[in-house]
């Protein structure tokens, strides 16, 4: 796929390439900044998401985005968001490899357009989606791989750190802090 951010949106607002599209309320395409130096990569819409159209709305999108902010001095507004799938899973299960490779195109798309210096993902779904790799979230954090010749930092997703309090939190804050230097340069 090519052309502009809007005119993917439009395509993935039409798509029924698989069945979340049944259910949904909204698509929830991406949003922040056409020329992000940060792209965040989630692992799909939750019902705060689906019934707003918009990403990391709800409880976890509020921490992500105040850490975000925190260890890397940058508000929503200067970063993008998306996720690995548009649709919200039933029940905010996992979406399934399938969903995940349905929605590979519009995701790979909003790389290339916005073209960032570095792709955080958040949980073990959009990291393994990115990575092709098994590795659970916790060994794969806390290191800078490559993705389309892009440097990657994976992290918990916020979700996690609700539920699992100052550790998880803290090895967040690493990551996004390791993202800040890759930026930079310095890693």
């Amino acid at each position: 796929m090519t052309g502009s951010l809007e005119e993917l949106k439009l395509q993935a607002l039409e798509c029924t390439r698989c069945a979340l599209a049944e259910n949904r309320t909204h698509v929830v395409f991406g949003e922040g900044s056409s020329d992000a130096g940060v792209m965040v990569i989630g692992e799909g819409p939750g019902e705060a998401e689906d019934l707003s159209g918009h990403p990391f709305v709800g409880r976890s999108g509020k921490l992500l985005v105040a850490i975000i902010q925190q260890e890397m001095g940058l508000a929503r507004e200067q970063i993008y968001i998306a996720n690995t799938v548009k649709c919200r899973p039933p029940a905010n299960r996992n979406p399934t490899e399938g969903e995940v490779e349905a929605c590979s195109t519009y995701l790979n798309s909003q790389i290339e357009l916005i073209d960032p210096d570095v792709i955080i993902t958040v949980g073990a779904i959009s990291t393994r989606a990115l990575l092709r790799r098994s590795d659970p979230i916790s060994k794969l954090r806390g290191s800078v791989y490559r993705y389309g010749g892009r440097p990657l930092v994976p992290t918990y997703h916020p979700a996690a750190a609700l539920r699992g309090g100052g550790k998880i939190l803290a090895a967040m804050r690493a990551d996004l802090a390791l993202a800040k230097l890759t930026v930079a340069g310095a890693v």
